[in-house]
């Protein structure tokens, strides 16, 4: 049985890393007595798969991970075994099992992600920053210099943002993420405070991920779907 496991990552432990979390999980899953599935081989471990590793620094509403299991469970009995074994600051908000076929790849077809930028009180750029938000997506182009392993390079990333708006005093974001093309929102960030002729402080804001999407459009058609939807439960 595979089973994805939805979770949150807040407060303090938005400073774990990702190997960190992963080590978590191992052991939240012994001791939650979850029948886990062993690679075969001299050293033996757990059949894990995490999607997008998150940042150090950010929080989440929308982490994943898949596992797999020796039998069948109830996947509400999954959520709620593994949740019991949860620190402060870690939520297990869901699992769902993943049918065969191409949803059960999700993790390598990672395509987008939503964030939410929460400004600090007394930090936000200066005053018009709603209004001039939407102008700066509906520019046809927006470049930035991008470091990649070797150099820095001109990269427009207007196409990768596809969704922006203001939501109360946040900032909202839809970024293209993963493999292709990962765009981190801190990057967005930059650029809109470069139009804004600002320079944001590094703790001017908080960014959180609040979703994370597999793409199952074909033919150049993006179709967005959560990981979490592409699962199903199991009573």
């Amino acid at each position: 049985m595979k089973v994805r496991i939805k979770f949150a990552k807040e407060g303090m432990m938005k400073f774990i890393g990702h190997l960190d979390i992963m080590r978590y999980f191992q052991k939240a899953i012994r001791r939650a007595e979850l029948p886990i599935a062993y690679s075969e081989g001299f050293s033996p471990h757990m059949i894990l798969s995490f999607a997008a590793p998150l940042g150090v620094g950010i929080t989440s509403l929308g982490e994943y991970f898949d596992m797999e299991l020796t039998r069948e469970m109830p996947t509400e009995e999954i959520r709620r075994r593994l949740d019991q074994e949860m620190v402060e600051g870690m939520r297990v908000l869901s699992a769902r099992r993943v049918p065969d076929g191409k949803t059960s790849k999700a993790m390598s077809l990672v395509a987008a992600a939503d964030y939410r930028i929460l400004f600090r009180e007394g930090r936000q750029p200066s005053g018009g920053w709603k209004e001039k938000a939407a102008e700066f997506f509906a520019q046809e182009s927006i470049v930035i210099w991008r470091k990649t392993k070797r150099s820095e390079k001109e990269t427009d990333i207007r196409p990768w943002i596809y969704q922006m708006e203001v939501q109360g005093e946040d900032l909202w974001m839809q970024v293209s993420t993963g493999s292709v093309s990962n765009l981190k929102p801190e990057l967005v960030m930059d650029a809109f405070a470069a139009f804004l002729g600002e320079e944001l402080p590094a703790d001017a804001y908080q960014v959180q991920r609040e979703e994370v999407y597999a793409d199952i459009g074909e033919d150049g058609n993006r179709v967005l779907k959560s990981l979490e939807d592409l699962g199903e439960e199991v009573e």
